[in-house]
């Protein structure tokens, strides 16, 4: 039994975050009813063609969900939505701002009929404030949270490479709605989550955020290395290869000299004795540790720091990712099902183990409107109804 069999989400999502959030819900075993478009769906469906003709984002973050094409202006789609939520226990939503409350689906709206749904709103910056009306996507809120101003080059601001704020919101509205049915089963009421992107980044900001406090310096852009503690980032190897490396205190310090640089004097020497000169001295020091490594591969560069049990890693790209022997030790791939045939999935994280353990859902990632009929039908209508439906393009 998982966590969360018997739970209903109905969703009126696209893009990233609330998809994020309702997959991570029917990995726990809850049944998600994912509201798209006739004819054209969740906009992520079409971002590429890079997984066997279907889209990257849409495969991540939809598989284990049920499709129901609905037009919501559609006279009969506000009918239908209730139907739908007599028997749910969560509303998910990250539609343009305002527009579930037009269609009569806010929390406010439903709270008297549906005292015990949770309904969970995302967007870019909140249900009220005078951003509530601005449009948001993931690289805006990078930059309207500071993000883009300490990410990059000391020359040039660098973006995440993945949708950090999107995911950000998805984790905080996953995170939140459990914790809500958990609240939920004390109270016997539902309630309202008001998740922001912008708010979902400023908390992942936090460090930098006290470190320019009163007025102080931000972090600096520091490209791969860290902003404030050195030698903590990239560094060549004789082969042409990237080795990263971290250290963290002063005793460490004394042991990469001595273990990995061979040259132990290092460790009291004027110039590198503290944090804040190493970091102060960045370009000498890393001449320094560039020129031992220089007679040495990636691997034997990673042997003396493992020797030293110096934090180390190798700069892989995705190809790597997909062959890394951890994940494979660890068994963390499996398949799942699309409408292109069976695709490799990464189990979700942090999955129980022992006699409490339980397999989280991995069902297929839906076509367009592949339950539609099968969910109309469920809800009472008939074959006459639901062809009535389509002809009308209304589903």
């Amino acid at each position: 039994m998982r966590p969360l069999d018997g739970i209903t989400v109905i969703t009126l999502e696209h893009a990233i975050a609330a998809p994020f959030c309702t997959r991570q819900l029917a990995d726990l075993g809850a049944r998600v009813i994912k509201v798209e478009r006739p004819g054209v769906g969740d906009f992520a469906r079409a971002y590429d063609g890079r997984v066997r003709g279907l889209a990257s984002h849409f495969v991540w973050t939809n598989r284990s969900k049920e499709s129901l094409t609905l037009d919501v202006k559609h006279a009969e789609a506000v009918p239908i939505l209730h139907e739908l939520l007599k028997d749910a226990d969560v509303l998910v939503q990250n539609l343009a701002p305002g527009a579930s409350a037009r269609l009569g689906l806010s929390y406010d709206a439903l709270k008297e009929q549906y005292p015990r749904l949770i309904v969970c709103d995302i967007s870019g910056y909140g249900a009220d404030g005078p951003y509530r009306d601005k449009k948001a996507y993931d690289l805006l809120i990078q930059s309207e949270s500071g993000f883009l101003s300490i990410t990059g080059s000391p020359d040039e601001p660098a973006k995440a490479g993945c949708s950090v704020a999107d995911i950000a919101a998805g984790m905080y509205a996953y995170t939140n709605i459990l914790a809500a049915l958990i609240q939920r089963g004390k109270t016997g009421q539902g309630c309202n989550i008001d998740v922001s992107m912008l708010e979902s980044m400023a908390e992942w900001m936090s460090y930098p955020l006290y470190y320019a406090m009163d007025g102080a310096a931000p972090p600096p852009r520091a490209a791969a290395s860290h902003a404030t503690i050195y030698p903590y980032g990239p560094f060549p190897a004789g082969d042409g290869k990237v080795i990263m490396l971290g250290l963290q205190n002063e005793r460490e310090w004394a042991v990469f000299c001595s273990k990995v640089l061979r040259q132990p004097e290092l460790a009291t020497d004027a110039r590198f004795n503290t944090n804040a000169l190493r970091s102060a001295s960045r370009k000498e020091l890393y001449e320094l540790i560039v020129g031992v490594f220089a007679g040495m591969t990636a691997e034997q560069v990673v042997e003396r720091l493992e020797d030293a049990q110096i934090a180390n890693a190798h700069m892989n790209d995705m190809h790597d990712l997909w062959e890394h022997a951890q994940l494979k030790a660890r068994h963390r791939w499996t398949e799942v099902a699309t409408p292109a045939g069976p695709v490799p999935a990464l189990l979700p994280p942090g999955m129980p183990n022992g006699a409490n353990g339980y397999a989280p859902r991995m069902d297929p990632v839906p076509a367009l409107g592949q339950h539609t009929d099968a969910i109309l039908a469920g809800l009472g209508f008939d074959a006459e109804r639901i062809a009535r439906l389509h002809a009308e393009k209304a589903v």
